[in-house]
């Protein structure tokens, strides 16, 4: 899979998971509902970390293919 696919389907989690965590946080406080406002909270997380590894991979690979472009002899 591309790197823009991974980047597309991390930021569909991200929205997924806040979706669920406003639907949590609208339900009366019971342990299930904090179990599902947890659940959808590590959710967000872990994709919002996938978003900004993918963002920094794919600058990364801007900016190699800048320098190529460029000639420049310096690794980045």
């Amino acid at each position: 899979m591309s790197l823009g696919k991974h980047l597309d389907e991390a930021v569909n989690r991200l929205h997924e998971a806040s979706y669920r965590i406003e639907e949590a946080r609208e339900k009366a406080v019971t342990p299930e509902s904090l179990r599902d406002w947890l659940a959808a909270l590590t959710d967000y997380s872990t994709a919002l970390a996938d978003v900004q590894l993918l963002n920094n991979e794919s600058i990364h690979e801007k900016l190699h293919a800048l320098a190529e472009q460029i000639g420049a002899t310096a690794r980045l």
